[in-house]
């Protein structure tokens, strides 16, 4: 069969929570600017840590001997103090507006005196001989400024997993974590299951030291947001009940570090439920309770109590139980229809039974499942069902309708249908992929009006005006074009046109900095056509960036706002120094814009960043002449190629055919070569 998209006049525009608002709206999302000043505290020797922490914010930044000068004159928005001078400086200081971070580089094997860390906001380890450190980095930064907030786009999605790693050290679960997380949304860290192994048998709590080792080691390697769990022995964990103050010192200082998410067991003393809550900066708390006696009841007067309790402090409340019968489960369900009547979207409920008579409820149950994996050692709890238990039992209850999805275009130019039927096999997807070469004449119209149609990956894009199509996101729209064509799950809804390369894009300028490092920087786009550079331009704006200069092509519909043409070799000389190039020339071309890429190298330590070169992006699909990718390394750009993006894109396409994330570097390991 050969296919083809016409175009007609513009179809509905929708705004939905998956795509972002248009060109026109872009300034209502773009990324907080810093408002407060970063202190970063380092010991001796570890000074090039605060040029980093200001080259990943993009801006100025300098070093002082006492923090009383600060406000007085200065533009940096990093301040770098020795650990030395940090307690003469405090004194009498007044901090409003002041972030202060503790870094402390675990190298030597050594560990934050508890005072340095006690008298900070927030505290960073690292280590210098990780190539993941400055990745690291820029997530911890971005989380902890609000510049990241990775569960408001959990909230949007129909439901959400998270895989509980089981093993006492989190080495052992480095070479699977990719394909462990598959389905899940996030990963928790049971802080109670690690092994120390510097401690005695009798001393089962692991030490701070070791806790944040791991949490170090977990974070770099994967970036899903982590679930920080400290369980007590009564619920079935290792932390003792009688010491309520040091679950207060692990979460207070998982709060300290940067986790996504902070578990706190409802039971504690409800003065240190609060203190956490209040402190919690950009985290999120989740009140957990577990009961594990087996004749608590989802139907007695103590269910809706507690619930009312958890969400005093919290914003998702975990609820689990034990089955003994599975009218249990239709209980729990009734149960939840009351607490979203009463209470509405917010808190979030998670609820689940544990036992085999429980099982049916982890298929029920939305907001954040418990999971497990053939790979884990051990279960978390009785019962835990694994992501692709989940799918065949809601594809048994009917849940989990068969749809046929589709890639539509040639081979070459849709190699994710090879990736996306490994996905649908490892997470026990119903869902068939059917690969179709897109022709000259004949229509896509008869494809997608099918009864089972579920969606489709689109590639090359086709206009967004394309009137088969009855609706089109705001983001696809602006940039013209339709990536993805989502089937919505509810029966009778219409069809959405999406753009998911915008996002791909983004995401890959995002890991070596953070959003605002891009506001008002200039920018350089070199391409053969408007179509070519449309998804970039749109992406570039989500950042803010101010001037976007253009090499190649006159831009003239919805995003030529702004835009400005390089019209000769002068115009170069008066761009001073650009914070981000990116080419999507034809492979023929590719060459052309490497003299750009060695006028503006970068060398050199500088304050501030802003007169550095940063950011090389090379969307040239195909072979190259000439390697810009390897001329940018070497002229100081920090650089990536189409196969980050086309990654990134393919975790935003299975998000939207069908709801299943999937992880980056998954993505890029089980894809091999086909990108």
């Amino acid at each position: 069969m050969t296919l083809i998209a016409e175009n007609s006049t513009p179809v509905t525009t929708l705004k939905d929570s998956t795509s972002s608002l248009p060109v026109s709206s872009a300034l209502q999302t773009l990324p907080p600017e810093p408002t407060q000043t970063v202190v970063t505290i380092y010991r001796p020797g570890q000074e090039t840590i605060v040029q980093v922490v200001a080259e990943i914010l993009g801006k100025p930044w300098t070093t002082e001997t006492s923090l009383s000068t600060l406000g007085k004159g200065s533009n940096a928005v990093v301040v770098g103090i020795l650990t030395d001078d940090l307690a003469r400086s405090l004194e009498g200081c007044d901090r409003t507006g002041w972030v202060l971070v503790n870094t402390h580089c675990v190298d030597d094997g050594s560990f934050p005196v508890e005072s340095l860390s006690d008298c900070c906001n927030y505290e960073f380890l690292y280590s210098l001989r990780s190539p993941f450190f400055r990745r690291d980095l820029t997530r911890f930064m971005s989380l902890i400024l609000g510049q990241s907030r990775p569960h408001e786009d959990l909230k949007t999605k129909s439901r959400t997993n998270f895989i509980s790693t089981t093993f006492p050290d989190v080495h052992a679960a480095l070479p699977n974590l990719d394909i462990l997380s598959v389905g899940s949304d996030a990963v928790e860290l049971r802080v109670d299951l690690l092994v120390d192994p510097s401690q005695s048998v009798s001393d089962p709590i692991p030490s701070l030291r070791y806790v944040g080792h791991q949490l170090m080691l977990l974070r770099q390697h994967t970036e899903m947001p982590i679930i920080f769990t400290t369980r007590c022995t009564k619920e079935n964990g290792k932390f003792p009940m009688e010491d309520p103050a040091l679950f207060y010192k692990y979460l207070r200082r998982a709060i300290q570090w940067g986790v996504e998410y902070i578990d706190v067991e409802l039971w504690l003393p409800e003065d240190i439920r609060k203190r956490l809550a209040d402190d919690k900066g950009h985290s999120i708390i989740m009140s957990a309770f577990h009961d594990f006696s087996g004749t608590w009841k989802w139907t007695s007067p103590e269910a809706p109590r507690i619930f009312a309790e958890s969400a005093k402090f919290a914003d998702i409340v975990k609820m689990i139980a034990m089955a003994s019968t599975v009218d249990a489960n239709y209980e729990l369900e009734y149960f939840r229809s009351t607490v979203r009547e009463t209470y509405g979207a917010f808190p979030l409920l998670s609820a689940v039974n544990m036992g085999q008579m429980g099982q049916l409820s982890r298929a029920l149950n939305t907001v954040f499942s418990p999971i497990t994996h053939p790979l884990l050692p051990m279960i978390a709890a009785p019962g835990q069902l694994t992501a692709a238990e989940i799918n065949e039992a809601l594809h048994i209850m009917g849940s989990l309708a068969k749809r046929d999805l589709y890639a539509i275009g040639s081979f070459r130019s849709t190699p994710q249908s090879m990736f996306m039927e490994k996905c649908f096999n490892e997470l026990s997807l119903p869902h068939s992929l059917t690969s179709i070469d897109r022709g000259p004449t004949t229509s896509i119209e008869r494809v997608i009006t099918q009864p089972a149609f579920g969606g489709a990956s689109v590639h090359p894009p086709i206009s967004s005006s394309t009137t088969c199509i009855p609706a089109v996101s705001e983001a696809a729209q602006a940039i013209g074009l339709i990536d993805t064509i989502v089937a919505a799950r509810v029966p009778g809804s219409q069809l959405i046109g999406e753009n998911a390369t915008w996002k791909g894009i983004r995401a890959t300028l995002t890991r070596d900095y953070v959003p605002s490092a891009y506001r008002g920087r200039a920018a350089i786009i070199l391409a053969g056509s408007e179509g070519e550079a449309s998804a970039t331009i749109f992406a570039l704006r989500s950042l803010g960036v101010g001037a976007i200069y253009t090499v190649g092509f006159r831009a003239s519909g919805p995003l030529a706002d702004g835009l400005e043409p390089f019209t000769s070799i002068q115009s170069v000389k008066l761009v001073e120094q650009p914070f981000v190039i990116v080419s999507a020339l034809p492979p023929e071309k590719s060459l052309l814009v490497q003299p750009l890429l060695r006028h503006y190298r970068t060398s050199g330590r500088a304050s501030p960043p802003s007169t550095r070169g940063k950011v090389y992006l090379d969307l040239t699909r195909g072979e190259r002449t000439g390697d810009p990718v390897g001329v940018a390394v070497h002229a100081g750009w920090t650089a990536y190629g189409i196969e980050d993006v086309n990654a990134w894109t393919t975790v935003e396409t299975l998000r939207l055919l069908v709801g299943q994330n999937v992880p980056f570097d998954f993505v890029r390991m089980a894809s091999g070569r086909v990108f």
